[in-house]
């Protein structure tokens, strides 16, 4: 086993503790599945949130999916002229036995125009 990153990203529909708690989820477990990864192999979660999203915290959705023990931060990304809104991305560095190429990173709705190239 050795510790990788997986990153992701999702457009959620509104600044609202539904939407974003909705959007987490979805997110996360998009990358567990597509990196047969649980929550017991993941070793930290960090949340960034575009600045437009401040209704609720994106970690405690992910509390609220398994990730009581697992250590998770959020912070604000910068706010760029022009960037793209209501956007929550991810970094999960988690145990696992798959190789670096191999890893499956996940870019949702809106998000996919972040990373055209490994947008799923």
């Amino acid at each position: 086993m050795s510790m990788r990153a997986v990153r992701g990203a999702t457009q959620i529909t509104a600044n609202t503790p539904e939407a974003i708690g909705d959007g987490v989820k979805e997110l996360i477990g998009a990358m567990m599945r597509a990196n047969s990864l649980t929550p017991s192999s993941v070793i930290s979660v960090i949340f960034t949130s575009t600045p437009d999203l401040t209704a609720a915290f994106p970690a405690a959705a992910c509390r609220e999916i398994g990730f009581e023990s697992v250590p998770l931060i959020g912070a604000v990304e910068v706010d760029v002229p022009g960037a793209l809104e209501r956007t929550i991305r991810v970094m999960m560095h988690a145990e696992t036995g798959i190789a670096p190429g191999q890893i499956s990173h996940i870019y949702l709705h809106g998000a996919q125009s972040l990373r055209r190239d490994i947008a799923q």
